[in-house]
């Protein structure tokens, strides 16, 4: 199967590879561009980071988790291709020599990638913006500083070009098997299985030809953002066969917005999702902003998220808090449910081979929502515990309470003991603490090394006592009290 993208200005048509060859290896190996690196290959550290843009415009993503079917139709801009074609310095790079950002270098073409396609898209938020890059001898003030001397400088001229008209513009180009619905290679006995190409895979078009496909298929690898999938292959060395990429499906990664409700494609970003919710729920836009860095959120998707059954995932909580439902299906048949009944057991959800995450509605026009993540960083680590709480007030006394947590069970769990022990009791400091007792009828938590059991457990508590505290005005923000 061919895949075609941009690199660095240059169109490129990648043949004969396995559908999990990673971009950063195909750089470095292919291509001789070993400006991107690998540090800790698993979308942590950022070092491999580059920008891949299409007609939603330039983002960041880490190559080292990055598959190659993921790019087709895209540009992709490494490390070498962010100074110009005559060897001008992007304004960044200017910067960076300037304020002396640079040390060791390794981690400087991530950086560089990083701060130019916030520069790109105007993104003032310098400390988020690099959040996913990790420095262990410069330190971040003079790469902070860098970014924010470079902020005014305008956009190089080839920093600005679209990426996708570019490709469809070449004569050349041939889309694989340009089907209107459905594109699928099988192995080429030759030239396919010197690759490592040993098994059928797929892009479908859309949702329609992805749920034909998987029904034939239900044993099938169906990949998204591959910010767990690809750890898959990178750390656990696992073949995935049969795979199916779902980058385009563009019908997946819609968002459809009422008075009532909001409705996401499976294929939704976590970046897209903070960015909906970010007006009408700002704590959960707060979490989502330290869900993972911004390379992470950009290919991190909705429905991966929920799909993966993981206990610590953390869009589960907050969507359970507000009461969404999930969409599923499998080939012409639909069905839906509460999220929160998704989740069986660890490891087990209530999904039959061949059925998969459509799409997520979520229910608006609840205000009481709050969501306080505990993780031993602040930002970019996975979560000990994540607790949202949506409960409503009248009249003193509390009318409904919707309570959930990630990290306290084998699933993303309700705490409806806590729930039944607050709903009609008058809101006050007594029945906060009297209510948050029962905590422990609802969940039994492990220790591990994010966090022992007893504190999980105390951690929970204390958290439905903060939400107390900020409905009586209190502040309890840690970076709002210490400033």
């Amino acid at each position: 199967m061919e895949t075609t993208f941009l690199l660095n200005g240059e169109t490129v048509r990648v043949a004969d590879e396995a559908p999990t060859r990673t971009l950063l290896d195909w750089l470095r190996e292919r291509r001789g561009l070993t400006g991107t690196k690998e540090g800790c290959n698993e979308g942590d550290c950022g070092a491999c980071t580059v920008i891949v843009s299409d007609a939603d415009g330039p983002r960041t993503l880490n190559a080292c988790i990055l598959f190659l079917p993921q790019l087709q139709g895209k540009a992709v801009h490494t490390v070498e291709g962010i100074s110009g074609p005559d060897g001008s310095l992007h304004p960044v790079q200017a910067a960076m020599v300037a304020h002396h950002g640079s040390q060791c270098g390794f981690c400087t073409p991530g950086f560089i990638a990083a701060m130019a396609c916030a520069h790109t898209r105007g993104e003032t938020d310098h400390a988020d913006q690099l959040a996913g890059n990790l420095c262990r001898c410069t330190g971040y003030a003079p790469i902070l500083r860098a970014a924010e001397a470079a902020a005014e400088a305008p956009v190089p001229d080839w920093m600005a070009e679209p990426a996708l008209p570019h490709v469809r513009e070449d004569k050349n180009f041939k889309a694989v098997r340009e089907d209107t619905s459905f594109n699928a290679v099988r192995e080429d006995t030759t030239a396919g299985a010197e690759a490592g190409v040993d098994a059928l895979w797929a892009q479908p078009r859309s949702s329609d030809a992805l749920a034909a496909w998987y029904a034939e298929h239900p044993d099938a690898t169906l990949v998204a953002g591959a910010t767990d999938v690809g750890l898959w292959v990178t750390k656990q060395l696992r073949e995935l066969a049969p795979i199916a990429f779902l980058n385009r499906c563009d019908d997946l990664k819609t968002i459809e917005t009422t008075d009532t409700h909001w409705r996401l494609g499976a294929m939704v970003t976590i970046s897209a999702l903070l960015e909906t919710v970010r007006a009408e729920h700002p704590s959960f836009a707060e979490m989502l902003r330290r869900y993972g860095s911004v390379q992470v959120r950009n290919a991190a998707t909705l429905g991966g998220n929920i799909a993966n059954g993981s206990p610590i995932g953390d869009s589960p909580p907050p969507l359970i808090a507000l009461g969404a439902i999930l969409h599923l299906r499998k080939g012409d048949g639909r069905r839906e449910m509460p999220l929160e009944d998704f989740f069986l057991a660890y490891g087990k959800q209530d999904r039959a081979p061949g059925e998969f995450v459509e799409a997520i509605t979520i229910p608006r026009g609840h205000d009481g929502l709050r969501v306080y993540k505990l993780s031993k960083r602040m930002d970019q680590d996975i979560s000990a515990v994540c607790g949202a709480f949506n409960i409503t007030l009248a009249e003193g006394r509390v009318t409904g309470a919707r309570i959930a947590f990630g990290g306290m069970a084998g699933t993303p769990h309700r705490a409806k003991a806590v729930e039944t022990a607050l709903i009609s009791a008058p809101w006050s400091l007594e029945t906060v603490t009297a209510a948050a007792e029962r905590m422990g009828d609802d969940y039994a938590p492990m220790s591990d090394m994010r966090a022992s059991a007893a504190y999980r457990l105390r951690t929970a508590q204390n958290m439905l006592v903060r939400y107390f505290h900020e409905t009586e005005g209190t502040r309890t923000d840690l970076r709002e009290v210490a400033s």
